[in-house]
């Protein structure tokens, strides 16, 4: 009779593939260093690929303002089957109501219709703006010039993202380490004091006031080890790499401060924010001549090569032979001026907006470089404090 029991060897084997299946399918813990925590999160973050995107977007639009230097050209066609009543007077530029041309008939007919047809090319060219376009393509460049240095700023509030949390793992992991030692030192005194007290030669009070401390010691520990865990999930988020094990090498930093700062120079112009905020308010001083050269007259030179058919006769006939093609050539060429003096008034309202917008922006701007002397201010006495203490 064959034994149905597992033996013992082969239950061994059995527990040891399982455990090297499930190690297979857990992801590989990652080491890393501060250096290489910085460099991974500025590779896989999601926030820098967006800022870069916009910031594509916004040279393209740079591109799009140069095409305001090109020629239009149009070519339109345009095939109808409807009645030729016509009647006089004149309507206002409106939409609805198609336009109709040729005599007055002095007979008019709802059911009698005839073909029409026309189509033809028109040429549009601003031979000069007074400096309009180039104000435009200038206040485009503005706007991909600040979406570059709003990458700069991103990759910065990353960079530092990832750095402090990854100091906040290793202090955390520093925590764990006094949190057990802790522990070990009042398990070895809670020992000797349940020693002395079994032999009578301390009070049962003392032992039981250790194992209360002991206790304390330990819930510290608890709490240090869960601090770490949350301190290194914060850190896969802030490298791209959420989900994942990550475990740190803290390398010379518990060794060795890092170098003293340089000497303070008062110039902060070549920090990102600075840069950015220097974006914005050359967005703005674009868009002031802008608006500066938009009140100017506009020239259009036109030119139009166009043809018509229509099968109804001035006399009131219908052909049917008539008007499915354009048979009727025209050509024309001129120059149109347009000037609108009411926009005056819209321009100066939008021009006295700007100078409050940049009154805004200066006021932010030096509103950032104080915070950057202070926050340099406060890293110098943080470093000299730790160098004194150390």
């Amino acid at each position: 009779m064959l034994n149905n029991r597992i033996s013992p060897l082969g239950l061994c084997l059995w527990l040891f593939a399982f455990t090297l299946l499930a190690s297979a399918q857990e992801p590989p813990a990652t080491s890393l260093r501060l250096e290489s925590a910085v460099e991974l999160s500025l590779q896989n973050y999601p926030a820098i690929r967006a800022v870069k995107a916009l910031a594509s977007a916004a040279t393209n639009g740079e591109e799009i303002a140069r095409t305001a230097y090109l020629p239009r050209v149009e070519i339109d066609w345009q095939q109808t089957r409807g009645t030729r009543n016509n009647v006089f007077g004149q309507f206002f530029p409106q939409g609805a109501i198609p336009p109709i041309s040729g005599p007055l008939l002095g007979n008019a007919s709802f059911t009698e219709s005839a073909w029409g047809s026309g189509g033809g090319l028109l040429l549009a060219w601003e031979p000069f703006d007074f400096g309009l376009r180039k104000a435009g393509v200038k206040l485009a460049s503005r706007l991909a010039d600040e979406a570059q240095a709003r990458v700069a700023v991103t990759e910065l509030d990353v960079a530092t993202a990832a750095a402090d949390t990854f100091l906040r793992v290793v202090a955390a992991d520093q925590a764990v380490r006094a949190a057990q030692a802790n522990v070990d030192r009042m398990e070895a005194f809670s020992n000797s004091v349940h020693v002395l007290a079994d032999n009578q030669l301390r009070p049962g009070a003392d032992a039981s006031r250790t194992d209360a401390e002991l206790a304390a010691a330990r819930s510290v520990l608890i709490q240090a080890r869960q601090q770490a865990n949350l301190a290194r999930v914060a850190l896969a988020e802030a490298i791209g790499l959420a989900g994942q094990s990550i475990t740190v090498d803290a390398g010379p930093l518990l060794e060795s401060l890092p170098s003293p700062l340089p000497a303070q120079s008062g110039d902060n112009s070549s920090h990102p924010l600075m840069k950015l905020q220097t974006a914005s308010l050359d967005i703005i001083l674009a868009r002031q001549q802008v608006l500066d050269r938009s009140f100017f007259p506009r020239f259009n030179w036109q030119t139009a090569v166009f043809g018509r058919g229509t099968g109804a006769r001035a006399d009131g006939r219908l052909l049917e032979s008539h008007g499915f093609y354009p048979d009727t050539p025209n050509w024309a060429i001129g120059l149109t001026i347009s000037f609108a003096p009411t926009d005056l008034f819209f321009l100066r309202a939008r021009r006295r907006q700007e100078v409050n917008n940049l009154t805004a922006e200066q006021a932010r701007a030096d509103q950032t470089a104080q915070r950057l002397k202070t926050e340099e201010a406060q890293a110098r006495v943080s470093r000299s404090f730790k160098r004194a203490h150390r």
